[in-house]
């Protein structure tokens, strides 16, 4: 009984507020430091001891107890925080009363505070975005590394060759076939250069010819005198421009077909044979690479480079091949074409040029009519008033 009376005195003691808080006991400031101590170390659990009866009972009670393995127990801030500034809660009273109140949020935003504050304690799955750009990275990566390797392997064998300390792989008749067709394309080029400028020179004429014609005609209309002698000559210089421009379309047309013939179809061939030039380096490169690795010692590391050489080398010499290949095709299929286009061009300007000097109008123009030369209205160059605006 007095136990009881005791137990209901201690109880009485506690001050509640009208929310159902405890009040701040004076003695608040040491039981948090007690509190933060048994959470930093822990309580020794070796010493845990169980008190059997009730307050202030007998020393006789106290059983000791083994020893308690168990996880660790942290310190947590949160908990003394809410402690000091304890959060408005609803009042006891209305809840003994059956009031319903509204829940309370504070967990949910205290886990979450919690998760932000720790982030290592979820798991974090890595995007499948993420994975797609580091695949792309380790691809570059390695196109790099392989493109740094060939081109110090290339640039060594180049110096070799340069310094006469390395071997080349030639192919004689082939090399001879790629130098005639480059001086074969330098001496088209120079036929494009003069065949330009004889356009510009012989336009210039046809175009002082028509001016000096009507000069001509506008003079016969106003000396009655020399009506007959103006006429004479203003149709001349009509009937020589008019030739003219029959001959300067025969030019352009030889001009356009000589232009397509060396800057695409024999530039396509020379671009094939560029690729080929690279390959063979390439091939001697890593044949010479082969041939070191040969020479030297048979221990299984060197067994192991050497394999990978061969595999390399063989690749390179199959590019190599392919590319021989295609480049003896091009300059037979190239030589077949230049005779058949050159064949019509040239007959077509000598053809034109010896017509009208020989002042052959009926001959100029079959030959244009021959060869499909379509002449261009006079006028045809300048741009109309609607694109000058």
């Amino acid at each position: 009984m007095a136990d009881s009376i005791m137990s209901k005195a201690a109880t009485m003691e506690i001050p509640i507020n009208s929310n159902g808080d405890t009040g701040t006991l004076p003695e608040d400031d040491s039981l948090e430091q007690d509190l933060q101590q048994v959470m930093v170390s822990g309580p020794n659990l070796n010493e845990t001891s169980i008190v059997s009866g009730g307050y202030g009972g007998p020393a006789g009670g106290i059983i000791p107890t083994s020893t308690i393995k168990g996880p660790a127990i942290h310190y947590n801030p949160e908990y003394l925080d809410r402690r000091r500034a304890p959060a408005p809660g609803p009042d006891i009273r209305m809840k003994s009363r059956g009031v319903n109140l509204p829940h309370s949020h504070s967990s949910a935003s205290r886990l979450a505070h919690h998760s932000d504050q720790h982030p290592g304690s979820s798991n974090h799955n890595t995007s499948p975005t993420e994975e797609v750009s580091r695949g792309v990275a380790v691809e570059k990566l390695d196109s790099v590394k392989k493109w740094g390797i060939n081109t110090y392997k290339c640039t060594k064998q180049m110096f070799s060759e340069k310094f006469g300390r390395g071997s080349r792989t030639v192919d004689m008749e082939l090399e001879a076939q790629i130098e005639l067709l480059k001086d074969t394309k330098s001496k088209y080029e120079n036929i494009l250069r003069l065949a330009t400028a004889l356009i510009s020179h012989f336009q210039s004429m046809v175009q002082t010819q028509q001016a000096l014609g009507d000069t001509f005609t506008d003079l016969s209309q106003k000396s009655p005198e020399l009506q007959d002698e103006f006429g004479y000559n203003a149709e001349t210089q009509k009937l020589l421009c008019k030739n003219g421009e029959s001959l300067l379309g025969a030019i352009n047309f030889f001009v356009s077909s000589v232009n397509t013939l060396v800057n695409k179809t024999m530039e396509d061939t020379l671009m094939t044979i560029k690729h080929y030039e690279n390959a063979r380096l390439e091939f001697d490169a890593y044949r010479s690479d082969l041939e070191e690795l040969s020479m030297g010692p048979r221990d299984a590391a060197s067994m192991v480079r050497i394999e990978m050489a061969q595999h390399d080398y063989q690749i390179h010499r199959d590019k190599y091949e392919r590319l021989r290949s295609d480049v003896t095709i091009k300059l037979k299929f190239l030589e077949e074409n230049k005779v058949k286009v050159m064949h019509k061009q040239l007959l077509l300007f000598h053809n034109a040029t010896s017509a009208y000097f020989a002042g052959n109008q009926q001959q100029l123009e079959q030959t244009l009519i021959q060869f499909n030369v379509k002449l261009k209205p006079p006028g045809s160059d300048k741009p109309s008033w609607l694109e000058e605006q």
